[in-house]
């Protein structure tokens, strides 16, 4: 069981490095379905690994100056007071009753399977979005901590949305910055957020730490090692082939 933890831990360490997608998006489904972890504590889980694995993407980005610390600002001001809310709900909530687990599952679906139409149309969004502006600038400041509240309350929940989701609707805010600076930008934000997320699933005492700490031996060096092979790997199968595996294991959380 070990082993297959951090075996796990590299399989999604080296899709993210690989493809930037693949997160939570992949590791709290493996948790759930190959593991039978507990919903919420798949979860909580996930977004401390989430928050561990983030932060080393902030300082190759900020070295790099991909980003844009007024878009992670506004994200910011939507997404941790919905955070903040979410937990409170689920503090109310017995996390062990089979209509939460039902519910989180549900949702966690849904998550996944937005999260692969997002994947699958990012590349063509991007060249879309090039050639006009589709929404004003003077709504994007609003819409960006709009975006930071859906993305608040989604990620606590379910721990998937930071970085398909994100990267694809600020691509749609912002298409005029470069997409390493979108990509650096949301995983900044993603860190705050995780940890938020985190620590408040942690004071629901849904984080197993031993599970987290086996999850990391095997996330390091496959981030490393995907990093470092994305240059040379045909990313555009990647994300078809991560596209797929997502709508499947969406639909059988949905209609478990």
């Amino acid at each position: 069981m070990e082993f297959g933890y951090i075996l796990a831990g590299f399989v999604v360490g080296f899709l993210v490095g690989l493809t930037g997608v693949g997160g939570g998006s992949l590791m709290t489904p493996i948790l759930l379905l190959i593991y039978n972890i507990k919903p919420a504590v798949a979860v909580g889980t996930d977004l401390l690994y989430a928050s561990i694995t983030k932060s080393v993407g902030i300082f190759a980005h900020g070295k790099l100056g991909n980003i844009d610390w007024v878009i992670v600002k506004r994200l910011a001001m939507g997404s941790v007071p919905a955070s903040m809310l979410t937990l409170w709900a689920l503090h109310s909530m017995d996390l062990q009753s089979g209509n939460v687990v039902s519910t989180i599952k549900f949702w966690l679906g849904v998550a996944l399977i937005v999260t692969s139409v997002a994947v699958l149309l990012r590349n063509k969004l991007m060249s879309l979005v090039a050639k006009e502006e589709w929404i004003p600038a003077r709504y994007v400041p609003g819409a960006t901590v709009v975006l930071g509240t859906v993305l608040g309350a989604l990620v606590t929940l379910t721990s998937v949305g930071a970085g398909a989701l994100g990267v694809t609707a600020l691509i749609l805010l912002y298409p005029k910055e470069k997409i390493t600076t979108i990509v650096g930008s949301d995983i900044a934000h993603a860190v705050p957020l995780t940890l938020v997320a985190g620590l408040g699933h942690a004071s629901l005492g849904t984080i197993d730490y031993h599970l987290l700490g086996t999850l990391l031996i095997g996330s390091i060096p496959g981030i490393y090692l995907g990093s470092h092979l994305s240059s040379r790997v045909a990313e555009h199968w990647v994300r078809i082939a991560l596209a797929m595996i997502l709508i499947f294991v969406g639909f059988k959380l949905i209609f478990h």
